[in-house]
């Protein structure tokens, strides 16, 4: 074996340990899960045991209805997604070059992003009523923030020696744009969307659980009327294995599209 090979094997353990050490810490935390059901630990009929859970989640995936469920949820909430991200991407690179422009919307950006979703779905519902459009447009505005935010800050923090080589070397602005202020301002673009992402779930199943009729969220709710709490939890596990999909998905996405900002 060469010292090239040696090497590399070095590095790769510290990341396998930390792997398995994660794997472990959820093993434990599901097997204490279990115990704390059959055991009597915790004496509550809403709190099945883990193997029961698992036993609904198979039903659930084999029957197709958790599937249909989370592929339609998922399905709404990437078109939210991806509107608010582009919008926020296009915004914020223009309130980013614009000091003008920045001046004029920041009042009106930092006045909408505190407000909570649970606090505009009921005027929403006027206007949008209760189907996918509301849950769309809920998606997009939770997601439109982050981005705007994360995508400001890359451009107004790019180097702007590289800006002035720019301007001598007479580029245009639509080149500066592509050439140096997009790719400076990417690392922190991608941090917004990676943001975004998480939040547009949770805001998806918010929307499905206050004014849904149909999506993964509406069920949990119901299983929850039903006092059903296996498929609830089933439900909740099916989430949780999509939102951790997601991530990694997003993950790859900016490796592949930034391998310099992963290497630095």
């Amino acid at each position: 074996m060469t010292a090239s090979h040696i090497s590399s094997s070095l590095r790769v353990l510290p990341r396998l340990a930390r792997a398995a050490s994660g794997i472990a810490l959820v093993i434990a935390l599901l097997a204490l899960w279990e115990a704390s059901a059959r055991l009597g630990w915790v004496d509550s009929l809403n709190w099945p045991p883990f193997t029961a859970v698992l036993a609904a989640l198979r039903d659930g995936l084999w029957s197709g209805e958790l599937p249909a469920l989370l592929g339609n949820t998922l399905g709404y909430m990437l078109v939210g997604y991806a509107a608010g991200s582009a919008a926020g991407i296009a915004l914020g690179l223009l309130l980013g070059l614009s000091p003008l422009l920045m001046r004029i919307f920041s009042p009106l950006v930092e006045t909408l992003r505190p407000i909570p979703i649970s606090a505009i779905v009921p005027p929403l519902i006027l206007f949008l009523g209760v189907g996918d459009a509301l849950k769309i447009f809920i998606v997009a505005f939770s997601s439109f923030f982050p981005v705007l935010i994360n995508t400001v800050a890359g451009v107004r923090d790019g180097s702007p020696v590289l800006r002035q080589t720019a301007r001598t070397l007479r580029l245009s602005r639509a080149a500066t744009l592509r050439k140096l202020v997009l790719p400076g301002a990417l690392p922190a673009i991608f941090a917004g969307l990676r943001t975004s992402l998480g939040i547009a779930l949770v805001v998806a199943i918010i929307a499905e659980m206050v004014a849904g009729a149909s999506g993964i969220g509406y069920f949990i709710v119901q299983a929850q009327y039903a006092m059903q709490p296996a498929p609830m939890y089933a439900a909740v596990l099916c989430l949780s294995l999509a939102g951790y999909a997601l991530n990694r998905a997003i993950l790859r996405l900016e490796k592949t599209a930034l391998p310099w900002h992963g290497r630095a």
